[in-house]
């Protein structure tokens, strides 16, 4: 109050020198005092009511602290399913200064919590700081267990840790929140980078305030591919694996993993090793046969071969260097059965026919060659020759000589499959009317409609047999590249991938898998995508087909048979 009777003076004693004060004057004064006692009795009462909400609540001068934390809001699926929540829990820390016997103190916590740092421990305790933290995210056992101890100067602070009930199912999309429960990785980062970490320091986050940050994943389709991805990683003794469920005509993301993963509840440094990392959006690689897609594409789109038209296919050598089939099918091919046969010198060809810069700048419109657009924040930049030459675009055409990222390849064949029109994926909701108006349209629909023939007939006849599920009509095309170890091609490990499209007579989404280095099964000819990339996506259209409403079509002999039920 001291304050108070200064000020009260200083006011009383400037009214005495002044001879007739104004009544407005008078009034101004009288105000100023009433702030002054308002002010004063306003902050007693606040510190009144804080050590009454944070004070003494124990033994021995321990507390625990209640003062507000900020939520995150929850993250959900498309159907409002959760994928990441908030649970309290309960932080350690000291007040060193109060802390009476540094010693016993040390052993006294070490009972409970054996595996901190003895040595880090003490010197906190002994130290004249007026706080520091000991240990953070204690189970309820652990707090009462340390609360029993009674060592003054020892309390506990309320906080939020993320939980994610899924576990390692959607790692890589849904990132993590670091020991302060701020977004550093994944959609929690994008949360963060999207206005809620400015909602946290202006203290208007709260959890009733919040609505749920809902995602375009599908959890049960996620559920599929992640378990998929398990099972193909065993059975075929691969390094990693991945897997994406993309909406042709949204962008829309449905699914998409990386393994391997690890558990969000229990990261630790996992996401720091390099075996981590997500190979679908963050790392790039040649895609190998899977490429044939845009060359072929692009043959058809720039009009220098039609679907019924005929190409060479016997050896030629450019730039010193001899282009060669791995299978021989014949002197010349179709358009559809160069795709069919996976045929390198039929697709170096048909690059030869549409030239570099058109190459190169049909790459570009489908974004194969640039760091794609989209919210996750954990996207690389494709690679490509720094000059193009012949040579490089006939290699590119059957995928050598341009890495990019699996995500990027999915992407840009859904663009050849939808009508032709490239949509920047997504990973949040997003409606076919709001994908209209960003849509691009990068090829002609009658080479999208032939696209559409020529995937249908691989995956009946050709390489992606494996892939087609009775019912569900899946089309699409494989791809078997050689991995690059010290600048040469290493023959015997492999980086291969199926891109596939489904019900392909009406494409609705893009399913794509990638095994990396995968082991020939026993009975098996090789290790070729034929034998492992397409039957995973074949396992992952028959487990997320119901979730994803896509009814199967046996034809005419199975409507007659459902309508005998």
């Amino acid at each position: 109050m001291k304050f108070l009777s200064i000020a009260t003076a200083r006011i009383v004693g400037r009214s005495k020198r002044t001879e007739r004060p104004h009544p407005q004057h008078h009034r101004s004064r009288t105000f100023l005092t009433s702030i002054i006692f308002f002010s004063v009795f306003s902050t007693i009462l606040g510190r009144l009511v804080w050590f009454g909400v944070t004070g003494q609540n124990g033994i021995d001068g321990m507390f625990t602290s209640s003062l507000p934390v900020s939520d995150r809001p929850d993250i959900v699926d498309r159907n409002g399913q959760i994928l990441a929540t908030d649970l309290k829990t309960a932080s350690l820390y000291a007040e060193p200064r109060r802390i009476v016997d540094a010693d016993e103190a040390t052993e006294a916590v070490l009972t409970v919590l054996p595996d901190l740092d003895a040595g880090v421990l003490y010197k906190k305790l002994n130290s004249k700081a007026g706080f520091a933290w000991l240990s953070r995210g204690l189970t309820p056992t652990q707090q009462q267990a340390i609360f029993n101890l009674g060592i003054p100067g020892i309390g506990f602070r309320t906080e939020r840790r993320r939980f994610y009930p899924g576990g390692a199912e959607a790692a890589h999309v849904l990132g993590l929140t670091n020991i302060d429960n701020h977004g550093i990785s994944g959609m929690e980062k994008y949360l963060d980078d999207s206005g809620f970490r400015a909602l946290q320091a202006t203290g208007l986050a709260s959890q009733d305030g919040l609505s749920a940050f809902k995602l375009s994943i599908d959890r049960n389709v996620q559920h599929v591919v992640h378990q998929e991805l398990v099972r193909a990683m065993q059975e075929y003794r691969a390094i990693a694996a991945g897997g994406v469920v993309l909406d042709v005509d949204t962008g829309e993301i449905i699914a998409m993993a990386s393994l391997p993963d690890y558990d969000l509840n229990e990261a630790g440094n996992a996401p720091l090793q390099k075996e981590n990392l997500n190979r679908m959006s963050a790392g790039t690689f040649e895609m190998g046969s899977t490429f044939k897609i845009f060359t072929t594409a692009m043959a058809l789109d720039f009009g220098v071969v039609s679907i019924n038209s005929r190409v060479a296919t016997t050896p030629f050598t450019v730039a010193g260097h001899t282009i060669r089939e791995f299978h021989n099918e014949g002197s010349s091919l179709t358009v559809p059965e160069i795709f069919k046969y996976s045929s390198n010198v039929g697709s170096a060809r048909e690059a030869d026919m549409v030239g570099v810069e058109r190459h190169q700048e049909f790459l570009t419109r489908l974004g194969l060659l640039s760091k794609m657009q989209t919210e996750l924040p954990e996207v690389a930049m494709p690679t490509q020759p720094k000059s193009w030459k012949k040579i490089n675009s006939m290699t590119i055409a059957f995928g050598h000589g341009v890495s990019t990222t699996p995500l990027n390849t999915a992407v840009a064949a859904a663009a050849l499959i939808n009508g032709g029109y490239y949509i920047p994926p997504t990973f949040l909701p997003r409606s076919v009317e709001e994908a209209n108006a960003i849509r691009k349209q990068i090829a002609r629909p009658t080479t999208s409609q032939d696209m559409r023939a020529i995937f249908k007939l691989n995956g009946e006849e050709g390489t992606g047999r494996q892939a087609n599920v009775e019912g569900y009509h899946v089309g699409g095309k494989t791809g078997t590249a050689e991995k690059v170890e010290h600048g040469r091609y290493n023959h015997d490990k492999r980086f291969n991938a199926f891109v596939g499209a489904f019900p392909i007579d009406k494409p609705r989404y893009i399913v794509m898998s990638i095994i990396d280095e995968p082991k020939v099964e026993k009975g098996k000819p090789n290790a070729q995508a034929g034998w492992n990339a397409a039957p995973m996506v074949g396992n992952i259209v028959r487990g997320a087909a119901t979730f994803l409403n896509v009814k199967p079509d046996f034809g005419e002999v199975g409507a007659g048979l459902m309508r005998g039920f």
